[in-house]
């Protein structure tokens, strides 16, 4: 495949939870539960409101007839989660990670604007959901409920800082609240057991195989490949191979019961959906209308309880979105974008074609927009799929755990089926865009045709080109299973000027303890750097004198006694500035600094928007380690 930098080591998958689950400390059958959740957060995007559109359909248009293609997605679903699993647990590498050294930078570029795109359109359901569930429970306007949907990046955020276990408990609740309300709603409903069993027949027609299409897109979604292959990584697993075989089965048991919750949960709304609106002849085609015609079905108390999973359902999804999207964005670009940022830019990228189609089409748009995100989501499939069996597929990466023979038959025909059910829908839906607009029939063939093309050749590159080249993945990728790391001999560094910069609070007696500790190990001087900010110091700089100046000076000149007390070398230095951050770059490369030490504040990440963060700025600007010290109060 293409080639890259053999030496380049890209950054852990999620590396601030990477690894920091221990799974080793519990034995027997109690390591099922220290292996369980990475599958529980995939799963929630196997129920979000998209998949309900798509379930209410087809309930409510042929009954129980099409409770077999969700059994067969599930199953898709699970065979692809696991090798996903496996990836990550093998191989060390997320999928966005694999492609990004496996392939050369246009094809990676191509695909990750392919997932880009998937994310938004996942995102896009979830606002919809929650603004149609907002509406419903609050009677809140479709396009408020839509702008408040922005303002949960604070709830994801505070839950990231938590930990992995936090935000796997969380989502674990709210899909226990989304199985619960349907159970209770498919006991109102009552549903024909006799007629419900028939249901697992497999039988197609003209009339249902649109419908089923949209189901199998709703349920399998590409970025939970991304997603799964980095979360399996949170878990601390031995390098043996006994170990890591160990830790594949116990993900394929997450795996299977969390995506067997997933699919009870959308046979549950297609159950639903055939026993109260196709047995009294009632269309549904969004998720307004089924709520407003549960009322004088099953009453009230039902409609509500819709209402809320379908609240918990775009709450959960949109969480575990977010974490896909800084997952491939580091896995393919390389790159690391604050979590505020990266969720802001995805939900304002979602917000901003639902605020349009609810502020022109009205709300009743919202279904059709739904719908349209689940054929952009179906379309992408291929792009994960196919480079997931490849990678799982190579013995050079999995070594003894490269995917067997009936394994890899089945996913590619899972594949070939997925392909051929777009090719289908696509041409579905272009030929309604011809009806809708006629006038415009020569400029959507043309355009379409040209994207189909560039698609089609990509998708066609991605599947030929390993048998083509006859080449293995990359080596650099390749498992410590299959070749063991070398050994990296140990350097001891030498540091000779060491920076500290003072802000006159609790922070500097910290830093300048471990900074003081460094000096007098290794002989090395020590350089303190306050920055006065006043307005005074901005004006009239280093010939300010104001009793916040004095005080300073004071303040310093005791620092420095107490440090040559231990026969520490120090200098300081006092500038004047209004931004702090900008002098400590500017001085600490005027020292030629081999080290930097900062006290951490501590702040949570409100008060880092407030106040201004220091270190991360600093941390980017300088190419010298940097010590952060935080304080144990």
């Amino acid at each position: 495949m293409g080639s890259t930098n053999q030496t380049e080591v890209p950054p852990r998958s999620l590396g601030d939870v990477h690894g920091s689950v221990r799974t080793s400390h519990v034995q027997t059958w109690r390591r099922v539960f220290a292996f369980g959740g990475p599958a529980y957060l995939v799963s929630v995007g196997y129920m979000d409101p998209g998949n309900w559109v798509t379930d209410l359909s087809g309930g409510a248009s042929f009954g129980y007839r099409l409770l077999w293609v969700l059994v067969l997605s599930n199953a898709i679903a699970i065979l692809l989660q696991t090798l996903s699993a496996r990836l990550g647990i093998v191989g060390g590498r997320d999928l966005a990670q694999a492609c990004r050294e496996s392939y050369p930078r246009p094809v990676n570029i191509a695909l990750w604007l392919f997932c880009e795109v998937a994310i938004v359109a996942c995102d896009l359901a979830e606002v919809l959901g929650a603004a149609v569930a907002l509406n419903l429970l609050f009677h809140l306007p479709m396009l408020i409920g839509v702008l408040i949907t922005a303002f949960d990046t604070l709830l994801l955020l505070a839950l990231q800082r938590l930990g992995i276990r936090a935000m796997e408990a969380v989502i674990l609740s709210l899909i226990a609240v989304i199985a619960v309300c349907f159970g209770i709603e498919v006991f109102w409903a009552r549903p024909e057991l006799g007629t419900l069993a028939a249901g697992l027949i497999p039988h197609l027609n003209n009339q249902t195989l649109y419908i089923s299409i949209g189901m199998l897109g709703a349920t399998v979604m590409p970025h939970n490949f991304y997603l799964h292959s980095a979360l399996v990584q949170t878990r601390s697993i031995e390098k043996s191979e006994v170990a890591r075989r160990q830790a594949c089965r116990y993900n394929l048991i997450d795996s299977t019961v969390a995506l067997c919750g997933a699919m009870f949960v959308n046979c549950a709304i297609l159950i639903l959906a055939a026993a109260t609106f196709f047995r009294h002849h009632q269309e549904v085609n969004d998720l307004r209308q089924a709520y407003l015609l549960l009322t004088p079905l099953l009453g009230t108390a039902a409609s509500g309880v819709f209402a809320i999973a379908l609240l918990a359902a775009g709450q959960s999804s949109t969480l575990t979105g977010t974490m896909a999207g800084q997952i491939v964005m580091e896995g393919f670009l390389n790159i690391r974008v604050r979590p505020w940022l990266r969720r802001l830019t995805t939900r304002a990228l979602a917000i901003l074609p639902a605020v349009v189609v609810i502020y022109f089409a009205g709300e009743n748009g919202v279904g059709q927009l739904l719908i349209l995100s689940q054929v952009v989501l179906s379309m992408n499939l291929p792009f994960a799929i196919i480079p997931l069996i490849h990678f799982t597929s190579d013995p050079a990466r999995m070594g003894v755990f490269a995917s067997r023979p009936w394994v890899k038959l089945s996913a590619w025909a899972c594949t070939v089926a997925i392909v051929a059910a777009n090719a289908w829908l696509i041409q579905q839906s272009l030929a309604e865009w011809v009806k809708d607009a006629p006038q415009h029939q020569t400029a959507i063939w043309l355009v379409s045709g040209t994207v189909i093309a560039m698609v089609s050749l990509l998708l066609l590159w991605i599947t030929f080109e390993p048998a083509i080249t006859r080449r293995a993945i990359r080596a650099g990728a390749a498992s410590d299973l299959v070749e063991p790391p070398q050994k990296v001999p140990l350097v001891v560094l030498q540091y000779k000027r060491i920076l500290v910069p003072l802000d006159h609070t609790s922070l500097d007696r910290d830093a300048l303890a471990h900074a003081a500790a460094l000096a007098k190990a290794q002989g090395a001087r020590l350089f303190l750097l306050h920055v006065e900010e006043g307005v005074t110091s901005q004006v009239y700089g280093p010939l300010s004198s104001t009793a916040e100046v004095e005080a300073g000076r004071e303040y310093i000149e005791e620092v420095v006694d107490s440090l040559r007390h231990y026969d520490i070398d120090v200098e300081t230095a006092v500038r004047h500035s209004s931004d702090p951050k900008r002098e400590i770059v500017r001085y600490a490369q005027e020292i030629k600094a081999d080290l930097l030490v900062m006290g951490a504040h501590g702040h949570g990440v409100l008060k880092d928007l407030i106040f201004g963060d220091t270190i991360n700025p600093v941390r980017h600007a300088l190419k010298i380690p940097i010590l952060v010290v935080r304080s144990p109060n």
